[in-house]
């Protein structure tokens, strides 16, 4: 049981050392990750759109459907 006392006491220790980021800096990096995820999805959304589109024509163009 001492280590664990021991690795608690740690973590708390390193943990202190953290430079945490301040609220201005973590809501300006929360933007920039919540922007990339919607041009991201947007760009796939679109791709798929396209891909679906392309393939319904071709195979209309070849009489399958």
């Amino acid at each position: 049981m001492a280590d664990v006392g021991k690795f608690v006491r740690e973590v708390k220790s390193e943990a202190q050392k953290t430079n945490w980021p301040t609220r201005t800096k973590l809501f300006s990096s929360a933007g920039i990750v919540l922007l990339i995820l919607v041009v991201t999805g947007v760009y796939f959304w679109l791709l798929d759109l396209g891909f679906s589109n392309l393939t319904t024509w071709l195979l209309s163009a070849l009489g399958v459907r």
